[in-house]
């Protein structure tokens, strides 16, 4: 039996709430679980995490998609939770990586984890980033394209609003809230996602089509900013190449296109939007850093384009972590 498009998803959606991660989210949510691992549970979790009620299990939805925590019962329905190793490598507040999530790379680098993920939370995001080929489109393009594939996965599809609570929240964490033409933004839309940094996601405005509230029109097409110059951070891209090699099953010294890893449904190259000249130089980049554990080559053979790793890609993959957050 062939793969489904969505296969390595959870079949769920908008498990979210129709709520982005928002500024400050998964740093609380470290820190609560850390003194409670029941925080999630208790009545006072709203006051705790200093959000409405309805925001609360949308914290604890987004900080295990990124892998940032995760259940420590078992059970349908589990009531504690603890930091992985990368929450508390990420955010831990004394010597984390990154607590309070300030440098630029480490919203990409989230961004990898999110979809990279086995299981992704997300199928939705997973679809466009991973599967689908197109760079300017509808949302009701893009939710008839999720349907399609949820029905060739073999899940039950999705009815048209709930896969529009995912295209809210999509939209929401990557577009931006207004254009130049649209009155001001206001704080909280601002501070709604830190995501929108990454200038992901625009709008192409349509004739008559109001600019205001862009998330939530529905008639305006939404562009895709793929192969980006200017995109992750190379230390990021070279580690995600390493990533995508060691889930592929590399568990030591080897090779891998760099053309599969451009273009590979789910490898780094469509997640982060780069193509096979910019994780080139990503690669040649970071190889300065690493020696000679790390370059690219081409082959003998076929002339392909490699990236070669001289050691476990495990182990390169957290050597270049390491030495981008020091």
């Amino acid at each position: 039996m062939s793969e489904g498009p969505l296969d390595t998803c959870l079949p769920r959606f908008a498990r979210h709430g129709s709520y982005p991660p928002k500024w400050g989210w998964l740093p609380k949510v470290h820190a609560a679980v850390g003194q409670d691992p029941q925080a999630f549970s208790r009545p006072a979790a709203p006051v705790l995490f200093a959000v409405g009620s309805s925001m609360v299990p949308a914290m604890r939805f987004w900080a295990l998609a990124f892998g940032l925590i995760e259940p420590v019962d078992g059970g349908r329905a589990p009531t504690r939770y603890a930091a992985t190793e990368r929450g508390r490598w990420l955010l831990d507040e004394d010597d984390g990586a990154d607590p309070w999530l300030e440098e630029p790379g480490t919203l990409w680098l989230l961004h990898w984890w999110l979809l990279s993920a086995r299981p992704c939370h997300v199928p939705t995001f997973w679809h466009l980033f991973a599967v689908w080929g197109m760079s300017l489109f509808s949302r009701a393009e893009l939710r008839a394209s999720v349907q399609r594939a949820a029905d060739r996965s073999g899940w039950r599809v999705p009815s048209d609003n709930v896969v529009d609570r995912d295209l809210t929240a999509l939209l929401a964490m990557y577009a931006p809230p207004t254009t130049e033409d649209a009155p001001r933004a206001s704080i909280e839309e601002i501070l709604s996602s830190p995501f929108r940094q990454l200038n992901i996601l625009t709008f192409d405005d349509a004739p008559g089509v109001p600019a205001f509230r862009a998330a939530a029109v529905r008639g305006r097409q939404i562009r895709l900013q793929r192969n980006r110059p200017d995109g992750a951070p190379a230390a990021i891209l070279t580690y995600a190449c390493l990533d995508y090699a060691r889930s592929a099953g590399h568990q030591s010294p080897g090779t891998m296109s760099l053309a599969a890893l451009a273009s590979a449904p789910g490898g780094p190259g469509r997640l982060l939007l780069a193509n096979e000249p910019v994780l080139r130089r990503a690669v040649e980049r970071t190889a300065r850093t690493l020696g000679s554990d790390l370059s690219v080559v081409d082959s003998a053979v076929d002339g392909q384009t490699l990236l070669s790793f001289g050691d476990e890609p495990r182990v390169l993959a957290e050597r270049v972590l390491t030495s981008h957050y020091q």
